[in-house]
């Protein structure tokens, strides 16, 4: 029975057309300028964290991140950071090649550019090209377009839009 249902789940995520776009606009939104907005900034420059607060925007080139909380942690090389944006819920959206939007929606975002990896986890929500899946706990990669999704204690949703009949038939 446990193998049935995961030989189906693997079967509907393989079909998912959440990802089939290429994701080559990600590399290209890592080059733009990087714009914070927000309410009120706090800085701990000992640890190289930054803390953005009340109605924080965060866009990069087509990519855009919206948040109550915003803290963006820096390595001493400068080319690492990683993004922690908590709201109820936070919002990452990205445009990509084919001028579809991806949208990841949760009450805790991780955004790791130097890996291209988004975790979201908390009522964690992505939809694109009107598909949506939804968990606990979303992980996306935005080069390899992979994502693995996780229940917690309620189960993984996967909700499919089906394709469009042509005029012709």
């Amino acid at each position: 029975m446990y193998k049935q249902f995961i030989r189906k789940l693997l079967a509907s995520l393989a079909t998912l057309t959440i990802v089939t776009s290429p994701i080559y606009a990600a590399k290209l939104d890592l080059e733009q300028e990087i714009v914070i907005k927000a309410k009120r900034q706090a800085g701990d420059l000992k640890n190289k964290i930054a803390s953005y607060l009340d109605d924080v925007v965060i866009t990069q080139g087509t990519l855009s991140i919206r948040a109550d909380l915003v803290q963006v942690y820096s390595k001493e090389d400068h080319e690492t950071e990683t993004y922690i944006a908590k709201g109820k819920p936070a919002v990452f959206e990205q445009q990509l090649e084919d001028g579809s939007k991806i949208h990841l929606e949760a009450n805790e975002i991780k955004y790791e550019p130097l890996i291209s990896t988004i975790t979201i986890s908390g009522k964690a929500k992505l939809r694109q090209a009107g598909s949506e899946v939804s968990g606990d706990k979303i992980i996306y990669n935005t080069l390899t377009e992979q994502l693995e999704a996780e229940g917690g204690d309620d189960t993984v949703t996967t909700i499919l839009k089906p394709k469009a009949k042509s005029d012709k038939q």
